[in-house]
């Protein structure tokens, strides 16, 4: 038993390193193969269940994106990201102060007991913005 325990500590261990290195907010099938780069023999159950505990314990954060995979964060502050609607790119909004007072705001109109909010923007990024208007040429 107390070996099982020590598997899934090392498993652990190599899902968080996984999502710091993939810092830009990987899925969790990148994730599955950043780790099968170095062990193989890990099976993606294990990959998935452990990232999902690790949100539940409060390691890690998850951000689920409308049509697309759920992403994984390592920075667990509050706060926003954006998506390139070209190329997929998926990054922190950064410099931008998280709005606490929206969860208020919400709860006011809706009656519901607010836990947080994720907010994805949507937009074109500059590489892909380049890439629109060397094309337009």
């Amino acid at each position: 038993m107390m070996q099982m325990a020590k598997r899934n500590t090392i498993q652990r261990q190599l899902v968080i390193a996984a999502v710091r290195f993939l810092a830009d907010h990987p899925t969790a099938e990148e994730v599955y193969d950043r780790i099968t780069m170095e062990y193989p023999d890990i099976s993606k159950g294990t990959v998935y269940r452990n990232l999902n505990s690790l949100v539940e314990s409060g390691l890690l954060g998850k951000v689920s994106v409308p049509s697309g995979a759920d992403r994984f964060d390592h920075i667990l502050a509050r706060h926003y990201h954006i998506k390139c609607i070209h190329c997929g790119k998926f990054m922190n909004v950064e410099n931008f102060d998280y709005f606490h007072d929206l969860d208020e705001k919400v709860a006011a109109v809706t009656n519901y007991r607010m836990e947080h909010h994720d907010i994805v923007f949507s937009g074109l990024c500059p590489e892909c913005q380049k890439l629109k208007e060397a094309e337009a040429k």
